[in-house]
């Protein structure tokens, strides 16, 4: 594919919402600090051939999106500061299919989704400190930052106005299109690529890498953990990651959905109560209680929102996540996200789906009629793509 700026082109929109609350400043030369795991030292590392040109399921237009082809097309140049991934699974976002769908309107086709990458290292820059040939790693929503704006060195680095997203956007010095997971390999700004923990399986650390932290991050800098009671509102694949990550900090966690339909998920989930919106009166005993609720429902029809604001305490927190509009996340919250993950033993709740046509058209499919249980995974990315 020739590489070309689509005039239509948008901005990738992960899910997620946050507010933005200051972290310590980040120097131009990043932080060596005990999350950042760059090297101390630069040292040498071995080129392992990347292919010449990546395979990917494209969309090919908004009136045939869900007849994915493969196609091969060719990467951006090679940089000192780059990774090339070959990726092993990814996972499935509702963004990916609000993308090629055309519900956020233009993008440039033809064009790959999915922002939930792992996969292995084949080839480094001269300049990379971050990761090595061989080791497994993460990308997620952004690919590219100056880290050196305002917005870089100060923990915000989602909203440097040079980011770029994982797929559909244009980089600035050549007009390359990103393109996304659902691919053989990608290539990444070593910044924006994590090393996954041993105690993770691939398939488990993949959704993380968008849902997990579109929870995560708010959870995190509001405050969430001992002493106070948090609610999440639906339970979908956002809600479920919400339940899991306040639960690891060790909050008093409370699942609020429409229906009782999924208590006993949010039981095994380990929630401490279970609030059902659409019964009589379901706000009597909690109001004025909860210290922070994240909300993830994306649809608001008889959406009550006072009767959810009843239920904060004084200088209670709400916030929500299920609208298009910001990233938010950090490197920092990343890497610690990672960590308690692995720490804690969280378990993704995940369907696996061999990569092809049908099983992307499968994956669109549930995410349509709400059938996921509660992220999908793409996998099989060795006999789709070969070696």
């Amino acid at each position: 594919m020739a590489p070309a700026v689509s005039p239509n082109a948008a901005p990738l929109a992960c899910e997620g919402s946050l507010p933005l609350t200051p972290h310590q400043a980040r120097d131009a030369h990043r932080d060596e600090g005990e999350l950042m795991t760059d090297l101390a030292d630069p040292q040498p590392q071995p080129i392992m051939s990347s292919p010449d040109q990546f395979q990917s399921f494209q969309s090919p237009g908004a009136s045939n999106w869900l007849e994915f082809e493969k196609n091969s097309w060719q990467p951006r140049p090679f940089g000192e500061k780059d990774i090339d991934i070959k990726i092993d699974c990814c996972g499935v976002c509702a963004s990916d299919k609000h993308t090629i769908s055309g519900d956020w309107g233009g993008c440039p086709y033809p064009l790959a989704v999915g922002h939930e990458v792992v996969g292995k290292v084949v080839r480094v820059g001269s300049k990379v400190t971050t990761a090595k040939v061989g080791d497994r790693v993460g990308a997620g929503a952004q690919v590219y930052s100056c880290q050196d704006c305002r917005q870089c060195k100060n923990d915000n680095e989602t909203y440097c106005k040079d980011q770029i997203d994982a797929y559909g956007a244009p980089y600035l010095d050549t007009g390359y299109i990103t393109q996304g997971g659902y691919s053989s390999h990608t290539r990444v700004d070593e910044y924006w690529v994590y090393p996954i923990p041993e105690a993770l399986s691939s398939t488990q650390a993949a959704p993380m890498l968008c849902a997990g932290i579109t929870v995560y991050s708010p959870l995190k800098r509001l405050g969430a953990g001992p002493g106070k009671k948090v609610g999440i509102v639906g339970i979908g694949g956002l809600g479920h990651y919400g339940l899991l990550f306040a639960k690891a900090l060790g909050a008093e966690v409370w699942a609020i959905s429409r229906s009782r339909a999924k208590e006993e998920d949010a039981k095994k989930m380990g929630v401490d109560g279970f609030l059902a919106t659409g019964e009589e009166n379901w706000t009597e005993g909690h109001k004025m209680t909860f210290d922070i609720i994240i909300n993830t429902a994306t649809s608001f029809d008889g959406f009550a929102l006072s009767e959810y604001l009843s239920l904060l305490d004084i200088h209670g927190h709400w916030n929500s996540v299920g609208l298009p509009g910001g990233e938010g996340l950090t490197r920092r919250e990343m890497l610690e996200m990672l960590e308690l993950a692995a720490d804690k033993g969280i378990k993704s709740w995940i369907e696996e789906i061999p990569i092809s046509k049908e099983g992307l058209q499968k994956a669109m499919h549930n995410l349509e009629t709400s059938k996921v249980r509660y992220r999908s995974c793409m996998v099989g990315y060795e006999e789709a793509f070969g070696a």
